[in-house]
């Protein structure tokens, strides 16, 4: 048998029923039927609170790409001091949850009609190149409203041990590091409203000295920027980067240990950013672990001496979770039998969606009790790049439903 990916806190000291947000696993299938995603907002509470804790003074931005659901969206966003999007749909989503001047907008590739959008609500732009400069301020100028612009640095650092590393190589996000200063003073000199840095060295780690070591390396880089434009940034967004557990021998990031690091490290900033404010962008580590996604077995089948438990789910709806989306190695992410969480009493089995794929295995040879035709499986860690992050129109399945508790 393989192992599969440790279950988060709230669930981890749960035995017999599956409990979600204190209603039982088959009350939430039974109302809304299965597939479906079901969100815990009270547990991304609970993080946020986790991380005004450890980091006091910071601001947290919530990234949107990791969950857009509009009721998530809705809860969170009281709970966060700004939004950053990706995409003009992502923006719309934003300016309903709150008000234009805490969102920011990232990502390479803004079409000129994105541009104006966002210059036109007041929120800011993270530009990703000189040419993606020059096109919003023709565009605000055209328009007659100073827009908000900030620069995304490619810097030349990147987050040791990250899942998705974003930094320290040319890439298509950001502007080079040792070109920034010289965006930031034409920009000044256009008159924009220059709103600041932004700067993600990557993703998913779970080691807080390299978090912390990142962090290190982003200050002193934005120091050095702001004294080359010869202006000090209103804020720095220091990318987030934080990790949640998903496999087997996975330990979760000490948050406390990066905060601890993060203030110090402020506390003796260099005099150029005394007034600068900083803000950490966190998706999945907000979001993943108040996820559950819940398909039911509708065959048992015995082929050649293995045991395939077909459910009604699968990687249409759960990408990641099937290890294709940026997995090299395939890994069981932690699930459970809905009825029979934490027995000990397990046979071997394969749990495998509809789709005519072989790419269609939410568990591989994973360990789980007795099961039957008719019982759920929980999928866990479902909270972030779920849906969204899959081919929901792959072969033609309907889509799952996904409510907020």
């Amino acid at each position: 048998m393989k192992p599969t990916g440790p279950l988060p806190r709230e669930f981890a000291g749960q035995g017999g029923e599956l409990m979600i947000a204190g209603r039982s696993a088959d009350s939430w299938a039974a109302e809304h039927g299965t597939p479906v995603f079901v969100y815990d907002p009270a547990m991304v509470a609970t993080r946020v609170a986790r991380f005004r804790a450890a980091f006091p003074g910071v601001d947290l931005h919530y990234a949107i790409k990791a969950n857009p659901h509009t009721g998530l969206l809705a809860a969170i966003a009281p709970l966060v001091d700004g939004l950053d999007v990706a995409s003009s749909g992502e923006l719309a989503r934003a300016l309903n949850a709150k008000p234009a001047a805490a969102i920011s907008f990232a990502g390479p590739g803004k079409r000129d009609a994105e541009l104006e959008a966002a210059i036109l609500a007041g929120a800011t732009l993270n530009l990703e190149s000189e040419n993606e400069a020059k096109r919003a301020l023709a565009i605000a100028e055209q328009i007659g409203v100073q827009p908000r612009l900030a620069v995304r640095v490619n810097p030349d650092l990147e987050l040791r041990g990250s899942g998705m590393r974003m930094g320290g190589r040319p890439s298509p996000f950001g502007v080079d590091a040792e070109r920034a200063g010289a965006l930031v003073r034409m920009l000044v000199g256009a008159g924009a409203d220059w709103r600041g840095f932004h700067v993600y060295a990557g993703s998913q780690a779970l080691s807080a000295e390299a978090v912390i070591e990142t962090q290190a390396a982003t200050l002193a880089l934005v120091a050095r920027l702001a004294e080359e434009a010869d202006a000090a940034p209103p804020l720095v967004n220091l990318g987030g980067g934080f990790g949640v557990p998903y496999f087997a021998g996975d330990r979760p990031l000490d948050v406390e240990a990066v905060g601890a690091s993060l203030s110090g490290a402020l506390a003796s900033r260099p005099a150029i950013l005394a007034n600068t404010r900083f803000a950490i962008e966190l998706g999945r580590w907000l979001v993943a672990e108040a996820g559950v996604y819940l398909t039911r077995i509708v065959d048992v089948k015995q082929s050649r001496g293995e045991t395939f438990l077909v459910v009604d789910g699968g990687l249409h709806h759960q990408l990641a979770a099937t290890g294709n989306l940026g997995t090299v190695v395939r890994r069981n992410y932690p699930l459970a039998l809905t009825h029979a969480v934490n027995v000990e009493d397990v046979q071997e089995a394969s749990v495998v969606g509809p789709l005519c794929t072989p790419l269609d295995r939410l568990g591989d040879h994973v360990g789980l009790p007795a099961a039957s035709v008719g019982d759920l499986i929980a999928v866990f860690l479902a909270g972030a790049y779920g849906a969204t992050a899959s081919p929901t129109a792959f072969l033609g399945h309907p889509p799952a439903a996904e409510v907020v508790a």
